[in-house]
């Protein structure tokens, strides 16, 4: 099986809400997705989610990426060398995480398919279900405690709510989601590089003293500020997750070697796609560092991906995988199945699937 076309196109899915963290308000998606038809009639589908303040990445330059310098280095190449492809793909151009992500997605839907096994069995196999939470997009006490009742009230039983905009304020959403909720749901915070590090130990430790019980803390400090990120894990009791901080596997063995976190956040997006991620994995699981799984606004396509990754390895143990939760709809015949918080494997080859509606290649 050999790779014979690797063809670029646009997504476009609308939002239930409006998507609001302390880095960016977003009202809907639009991600470039990546068709790749091997010379056996074979397709393979990737997709990449432009987070400019977070990646860098734009539709126009994920494009220009994708068909100006990674498409030319893979015209002809056997989908069975895995290891050639990915260090083309890497070689083709610095940073633009995304454009490759989208590209090495599609590559591993083409090599379970040619292996005629879902890619989860090929990567591990862990378990054939997974648990997701939900966001909860930052807004007025009020608004946030009412969009954590409807989440529950959906069957999600661990709900992460974005903070960082106003640490005063940010207690006060803390405080009215627990008072909705109640203390049988798992409560994860995101400040998205909000705070500053001392900010970020006084409002924990606070919250701490209230007895919130929060289940892990996401980026508290900027991204490139590891001193401050490791003060606040060393000053605090609450579990904190290196989120932004960590892009290629370079980046969580610094992290881990030097406990600046308890904790890592694995994106495809920002690992370049599954082949670094799985470099993290093994990282992790030298050092016995648990990985969450997440993803950026990104449609059931790419989300899959991650699905996949996170079924078959068991260091990742905490999934954040909400991004089809957070869409009015589904364009995407087959792959897995989203029941709101829970997520079925598909059990077809590759990640399974059958169509994919509305996208102009």
């Amino acid at each position: 099986m050999k790779i014979k076309e690797i063809e670029v196109g646009i997504i476009e899915l609308a939002l239930r809400k409006p998507f609001k963290t302390a880095l960016r308000t977003v009202n809907g998606i639009r991600d470039i997705v990546v068709r790749i038809t091997s010379d056996t009639g074979h397709i393979g589908y990737g997709e990449a989610a432009p987070t400019a303040v977070i990646t860098g990445d734009t539709l126009g330059s994920i494009r220009c990426a994708i068909e100006e310098y990674i498409r030319p280095k893979l015209i002809g190449i056997e989908i069975s060398n895995i290891e050639e492809i990915m260090k083309r793909i890497d070689n083709s151009i610095v940073k633009n995480t995304s454009a490759k992500a989208a590209v090495d997605i599609a590559i591993y839907d083409l090599f379970a398919q040619m292996n005629d096994s879902p890619l989860y069995k090929l990567l591990g196999g862990y378990k054939d279900k997974i648990v997701t939470d939900l966001t909860i997009s930052v807004n007025s006490p009020d608004e946030m405690a009412q969009d954590s009742i409807d989440a529950v009230n959906r069957g999600f039983e661990t709900l992460k709510i974005k903070v960082g905009m106003d640490s005063k304020m940010d207690m006060k959403r803390i405080q009215s989601i627990r008072d909705a909720v109640g203390y049988d749901i798992e409560l994860r915070l995101d400040a998205n590089q909000g705070w500053s590090p001392k900010e970020a130990v006084l409002l924990l430790r606070e919250m701490e003293d209230k007895g919130f019980d929060i289940e892990l803390v996401e980026q508290p400090v900027n991204a490139h500020d590891l001193k401050g990120l490791k003060y606040v894990t060393d000053n605090v009791s609450i579990p904190i997750l290196a989120d932004e901080s960590v892009f290629s596997p370079r980046d969580a063995a610094e992290i881990i070697q030097n406990r600046a976190a308890d904790l890592v956040n694995i994106k495809l997006m920002k690992t370049g796609g599954i082949h670094n991620a799985l470099k993290i994995c093994a990282l992790a699981e030298i050092y016995e560092v648990e990985c969450m799984i997440g993803c950026m606004l990104e449609s059931k396509l790419s989300v899959s991906a991650a699905v996949h990754l996170a079924a078959s390895k068991s260091i990742i143990t905490k999934v954040d995988l909400d991004g089809p939760g957070l869409c009015k709809e589904d364009p995407i015949d087959g792959g897995p199945i989203f029941e709101d918080s829970i997520i079925h494997l598909n059990q077809s080859a590759g990640l399974g699937f059958k169509k994919i509606n509305n996208v102009k290649f």
